[in-house]
C-alpha cells in the first residue's frame, strides 16, 4: 500500500481546486470573444439560422451564453420560442418540447455556474473591471441588496423574470454560496422561465391556428 502519494484522482483533484478559477475565466473569456463577435457581424436573425443549422446544439451554446450574461446578438426571451418553432413538430410534440425546454435549462445552468464560479473566486470588483461584463456597478448594488434581504430564494425568483435573469449569479458567488445550492436553485429558476414562455408561445400558437 502505497502512502504519501497521492493517487491520480486526488491530483485532479489537487489542479481543480489550484486552477479552477483559470480554466472558467479562459472558457468564460472565450465564450465573451465569440458573443462579442456574434455581435458585430450578425443580428438577431442569426440566432434562427444557427437553431436550423444545427438544432438543439446551437440552442445549448447559445444558452450558455446567456446564462453567463454573455449573449449580446439575440435576446433570451425569443431563444426557446424560436426553438420550438424551428426544432418541434408543432404544439403536439410534447417530447420536442421538452427537449428543447430542457437543453434550455442545463445550458443557462452551466453558463449561470461559469459565472457565479468567477464572481466566488476572483471577487466583485475583478468582474466590474471586465469590459466583457456589462453590468454596472450600480445595478450590481442593486441585487446585491436582493440578496442580502431574501437570500436564496431571490436567485430562482429573479431568474424566472424578465430582466432580471442571472442578475443574483454575482452576489450568490460573493457570498459564497454553496456550489450545489446555487446550482439547483439556478435550474430551478430557468426551469420556470423557459416554461412559461414555452406555454405562451405555444398558447399564441393555438390561439392563431383557430382563427
Amino acid at each position: 500500500m502505497s502512502h504519501g502519494r497521492p493517487s491520480a484522482l486526488e491530483r485532479a483533484r489537487s489542479f481543480l481546486e489550484r486552477h479552477l478559477v483559470h480554466i472558467v475565466v479562459a472558457l468564460t473569456l472565450s465564450c465573451a470573444a465569440v458573443g462579442i463577435y456574434l455581435f458585430l457581424v450578425t443580428d438577431s436573425a442569426y440566432a434562427a439560422e444557427l437553431l436550423e443549422r444545427y438544432g438543439l446544439a446551437a440552442l445549448f451554446f447559445i444558452l450558455i451564453l446567456e446564462g453567463a450574461m454573455l449573449l449580446y446578438f439575440a435576446p433570451s426571451e425569443a431563444l426557446v420560442p424560436a426553438g420550438i418553432a424551428l426544432l418541434t413538430a408543432g404544439t403536439g410534440d410534447l417530447p420536442g418540447i421538452a427537449a428543447v425546454i430542457g437543453v434550455a435549462v442545463v445550458g443557462a445552468t452551466i453558463g449561470q455556474f461559469a459565472l457565479f464560479t468567477i464572481a466566488k473566486r476572483a471577487g466583485r470588483e475583478y468582474l466590474l473591471e471586465q469590459s466583457w461584463f456589462r453590468v454596472s456597478e450600480a445595478q450590481l448594488a442593486r441585487f446585491d441588496d436582493w440578496f442580502d434581504r431574501w437570500g436564496p430564494l431571490a436567485i430562482p425568483v429573479s431568474n424566472a423574470l424578465l430582466f432580471t435573469r442571472g442578475m443574483l449569479t454575482v452576489p450568490a458567488g460573493v457570498a459564497d454560496m454553496d456550489d450545489r445550492q446555487f446550482v439547483l436553485l439556478s435550474a430551478l429558476g430557468s426551469l420556470l422561465f423557459q416554461s412559461w414562455l414555452a406555454a405562451a408561445w405555444l398558447l399564441v400558437g393555438v390561439r392563431l391556428a383557430g382563427l
